[in-house]
């Protein structure tokens, strides 16, 4: 494989896709559902690319959790098995995905896009219900039971490492099922979990040497450019519409894969 970047018509298109997964990831999510495909795009193996994705846009989940400290105050008791469900999951993904074959990994690209795609759609009406649910709640909330919760993380967060888009979602439910029910103690929860799994994940696929850095670092600034605009610019968007978008832009992908491999 060609280790140099060209800046040809398939270049261009792989920065323009990072800058705008990282304005997508900061106003609704999904945005590997374009920088992904546009590695697999200039040639690069199914597993690489994801692993150079994964590495280019965890910084900028990193950062997000700033904004989540004082709801992380809440649920303090829950932040330390959590993590640790979420690094033993990451791992066991990241894992997992190196040691699967890249025609079998190519294979499932299109389910794994599929499935990202529906956990999106299906996200707005939790997110709704929680939402109404919450609503004066939260001076009776009962504790989760620590131990289903802690199991049911880490399969999630296996998913996280292997692959991981519409995530959010599942960790949203899982925590939701589990009785937590304020909707920003929820997503307090869901940033550190997926960025930890996400960031463990990362570490895995470094150390195994399965990052192209002359994509990575290049789509790691354009990502992290598309973030800075896509949070100034998200409060001015419809939230609905755009996790729309980001539903039809992963079944487009979906169906693109399943022609190509037809």
């Amino acid at each position: 494989m060609n280790m140099h970047f060209h800046w040809d018509g398939r270049g261009a298109w792989l920065l323009t896709a990072s800058l705008i997964a990282g304005a997508l990831n900061a106003m609704a999510g999904g945005g590997s559902f374009l920088s992904f495909p546009a590695l697999l795009n200039i040639g690069v193996l199914p597993i690489q690319a994801n692993a150079t994705n994964t590495v280019a846009l965890w910084p900028g989940q990193f950062t997000s959790i700033a904004a989540y400290f004082e709801d992380l105050k809440h649920n303090l008791g829950l932040l330390l098995p959590l993590c640790i469900a979420a690094a033993i999951g990451g791992v066991a993904g990241g894992l997992v995905l190196l040691r699967t074959e890249q025609n079998t990994f190519l294979r499932l690209v299109p389910w794994l896009l599929l499935m990202a795609a529906l956990l999106f759609a299906l996200s707005t009406p939790i997110s709704r219900w929680l939402q109404a649910r919450s609503r004066g709640k939260t001076a009776e909330q009962s504790p989760p039971s620590h131990l289903p919760l802690f199991l049911g993380m880490i399969v999630v967060c296996f998913y996280i490492g292997y692959f991981g888009a519409g995530a959010g979602f599942l960790i949203i439910s899982l925590l939701a099922i589990f009785g937590i029910e304020n909707i920003n103690q929820i997503n307090a929860l869901k940033v550190v979990t997926t960025t930890l799994a996400n960031g463990v994940a990362v570490i895995v696929f470094i150390v195994e040497k399965q990052v192209l850095w002359q994509h990575c670092l290049l789509m790691m600034v354009t990502a992290a450019i598309g973030g800075y605009f896509g949070a100034r610019f998200s409060r001015r968007l419809d939230a609905r519409l755009m996790r729309w978008v980001v539903v039809c832009l992963g079944l487009g992908m979906a169906a693109y894969f399943f022609w190509r491999q037809g």
